[in-house]
């Protein structure tokens, strides 16, 4: 539980970020490291230098940005969890982020570490697509806002260049009812599978947590719930479309498949 040597350099505003990304060996963004030093522990990431980007304080905030919220990359689970604003306006996120983790994981990880990692399981990813988020990326080539949708590419893959910054994601308030259905060996643990839902214009969106190899849309429900089916009737009927679920060591494909089927009426919080 050794990681590789690495180089360590810190990183004192996003543009010395950018360019410490491109002039070092195989550098790595180090957030709050909850994602990644685990990685590196087991030696599944070895990164030849990490740029630490932790101490860069005007990248953590949640406000109001015209009509959307906007919450800076290095914002703490914890800040997220128990943000006023987004317990008013976006309460899915914030309750989402109150069940990442333990205490610790809360206070040192950060919403932009989680999704930028790209880790199917986690709770992030899925909340965010699931809301239509927007990321805003800063590069070499500079400003960019990519959707949730165009954003996980796959199993820890994401739009995010070799030179990139995660600056900021924006969110839309909701209304209206919302859930945040997870399944977990154990409550610190990461997702088994985990199904997010928001009310929205007489529908529901909802998203699907750990059951491929990026956060999924289950559009299939959407549109059986758009047209007046009952979410669970809805769940059912679609369940053949995420059939591809894979078997792991917690949970095999027909676990993963059948335990959405328990999402629970977008109505049914408030």
């Amino acid at each position: 539980m050794i990681p590789a040597a690495f180089d360590y350099e810190v990183a004192g505003s996003v543009e010395e970020a950018i360019e410490l990304l491109g002039s070092r060996e195989d550098p790595k963004l180090l957030a709050g490291g909850h994602s990644l030093i685990p990685a590196m522990k087991l030696r599944i990431a070895r990164p030849g230098t990490l740029v630490d980007i932790g101490r860069l304080s005007e990248l953590s905030y949640v406000r109001e940005d015209g009509d959307t919220i906007a919450i800076g990359s290095l914002t703490r689970h914890h800040d997220v969890a128990t943000s006023e604003l987004l317990a008013k306006q976006c309460p899915i996120l914030s309750s989402s982020a109150a069940e990442i983790g333990d205490p610790q994981v809360r206070h040192f990880g950060t919403i932009g570490g989680s999704v930028s990692h790209g880790d199917p399981a986690s709770d992030m990813p899925g909340v965010l697509l699931t809301l239509d988020a927007e990321f805003v990326i800063v590069g070499p080539g500079g400003e960019r806002t990519v959707p949730a949708a165009d954003f996980f590419t796959g199993v820890f893959e994401t739009a995010l260049g070799e030179q990139d910054v995660l600056k900021e994601i924006r969110v839309p308030p909701t209304s209206g009812g919302w859930a945040y259905l997870k399944f977990a060996r154990r409550k610190q643990d990461w997702a088994t599978v985990a199904v997010a839902a928001v009310a929205s214009n007489g529908g529901a969106k909802v998203g699907l947590v750990s059951m491929g190899g990026t956060p999924l849309r289950a559009k299939g429900v959407e549109e059986a719930i758009a047209g007046g089916a009952d979410p669970a009737a809805a769940a059912e009927e679609d369940r053949i479309g995420h059939c591809f679920a894979s078997s792991s060591l917690v949970a095999t494909s027909w676990c993963r498949v059948s335990e959405p089927i328990a999402i629970v009426s977008p109505s049914s919080r408030t």
